[in-house]
């Protein structure tokens, strides 16, 4: 019997034992291999890590990033009372006189900026005269422009009007966007005198 036995796996190589309990000596896997896919795979890991990091903290910053000057708020329209102006004209043709009691003056309303202003209302303080006006209320008056209004009023009780109108005005309700408003305009002393000069006119008996 010789001594030659079963041959034992050098270096480098693994053994593989067979059915019949011999060994064969098989190639082994490259040292450093699994080393190299782990290191691989954890750089992969790692870079997709940080990329994510990188864009979380990206969208952080532009989340709370100190915001810019803001433009400062849009200031409320005017109240209508604040842009609309009505000046007396003066007195039309046709005035009356102890027969008649109806006469007609003219105003100009304008409105200087704002949005538009409605005139929903126009009357005057003496209970012994009605009101009416061409145009009929409510009218709208754009701003930047103005519009003649023509008043006609018509005495109906002279008990009940001054003989000498001191300072007369007229009640206007305005709207626009911001408010709608109850304004009185005193149409200054030319229509003081001329409001006082038709009344007597009209009521000349019953003041005579």
């Amino acid at each position: 019997m010789s001594g030659t036995g079963p041959v034992e796996p050098g270096e480098g190589t693994r053994a593989r034992e067979a059915e019949d309990g011999t060994s064969t000596a098989l190639p082994a896997r490259p040292p450093g291999r699994a080393a190299r896919l782990y290191a691989r795979r954890r750089r992969a890991v790692l870079a997709a890590a940080a990329t994510a990091a990188l864009l979380t903290g990206a969208g952080l910053l532009y989340a709370t990033r100190p915001e810019g000057p803001q433009p400062p708020p849009t200031p409320p329209p005017p109240s209508p009372s604040q842009v609309v102006d009505i000046r007396y004209v003066g007195l039309r043709s046709g005035q009356p006189t102890a027969r008649s009691h109806s006469f007609a003056f003219e105003v100009l309303l304008s409105v200087a900026s704002g949005p538009p202003v409605t005139t929903t209302r126009l009357s005057q303080p003496y209970a012994g005269i009605t009101l009416t006006s061409a145009p009929r209320t409510p009218f709208r008056t754009g701003p930047g422009s103005a519009r003649k209004i023509v008043i006609t009023m018509r005495v109906t009780e002279c008990g009940k009007v001054p003989k000498d109108a001191g300072l007369p005005f007229l009640d206007v309700t305005l709207r626009n966007t911001r408010a709608m408003e109850d304004h009185s305009y005193i149409l200054g002393p030319r229509y003081a005198r001329d409001l006082s000069h038709v009344l007597q006119v009209a009521c000349s008996n019953d003041f005579g």
